[in-house]
């Protein structure tokens, strides 16, 4: 084994000394900690308060627009509720601590050591994950190595983003969760009370905004436009936030499909 594989192995040193503003900032913590516990128990969650609430926010549709997100993986398509709808819920549930922490940033071999969180504090029911977050970014090619302080940052509160939305719903109550969701697809669905053909309209001009033509939408869904259903269209407002979004690129979703005459064009140029 080499030294330097010995060194990485190796404990991070801790520091000689502790200085008066890391020691206030560790009395503080310690001090906000018992005050949330205190409070917690001084003001319990009222669950009918909490539900009404959560229905309150979930038929808006600046939320429900956010709640979903969907990104690919192999050959496939992965989708779920957001990081958004998370906060949210952790919200309206009240009593609730979350957050992402960067432990240690390692520029030598290029990775931060994170640690996302959620506390129900009146339960005292938490759950925490520790991971390591590469300094690099996938695109096509291959995986682009990061060394800009911004892009590293962002990269780790995008993957960072992903832990602290499951622990926040490892937390809550699993109906609770259930419902909220079902209530935002419902609100896409709705569109906020306007018809469903001005909506199509909207999606269509949306997306030839960024180069998808609406037959390769309807390729897509397998019918013509004039068909489309509460559901398609809300489908869509997904596919285009998460591809506004980086998530999955309009390719990945819409690919082009080449007709047999341009097929027959192509070849007849060739041969030309």
């Amino acid at each position: 084994m080499s030294q330097q594989q010995i060194e990485r192995m190796s404990p991070a040193a801790m520091p000689e000394r502790v200085g008066q503003g890391t020691a206030v900032e560790q009395s503080r913590a310690v001090a906000e900690v018992q005050a949330a516990i205190v409070v917690a128990q001084q003001c319990p969650r009222n669950i009918s308060a909490a539900i009404a609430e959560m229905r309150q926010v979930c038929s808006q549709k600046f939320l429900a627009e956010r709640a979903f997100f969907r990104f690919s993986r192999g050959q496939g398509t992965v989708s779920g509720a957001s990081v958004h709808l998370a906060r949210a819920l952790a919200s309206c549930w009240g009593n609730v601590d979350y957050g992402l922490v960067e432990m240690r940033r390692d520029d030598v071999y290029g990775e931060s050591e994170m640690k996302a969180y959620a506390w129900d504090v009146e339960k005292n029911t938490r759950t925490s994950s520790t991971f390591i977050v590469p300094h690099k970014r996938d695109q096509r090619g291959g995986p682009k190595q990061l060394t800009d302080m911004r892009d590293i940052y962002e990269n780790n509160a995008n993957n960072g983003a992903r832990r602290v939305r499951e622990a926040i719903f490892a937390i809550l109550p699993p109906w609770f969760v259930e419902e909220a969701k079902e209530l935002c697809a419902r609100t896409l669905q709705d569109g906020g009370g306007q018809p469903l053909n001005l909506r199509i309209a909207d999606a269509v001009k949306a997306f030839e905004g960024i180069g998808v033509t609406v037959e390769r939408i309807e390729a897509k869904f397998g019918r013509p436009s004039a068909k489309w259903t509460d559901h398609d269209v809300a489908n869509l407002g997904v596919i285009f936030r998460s591809i506004q979004q980086g998530e999955i690129s309009a390719e990945e979703e819409f690919p082009s499909r080449v007709t047999l005459d341009e097929i027959t064009t192509t070849t007849a140029g060739g041969e030309a």
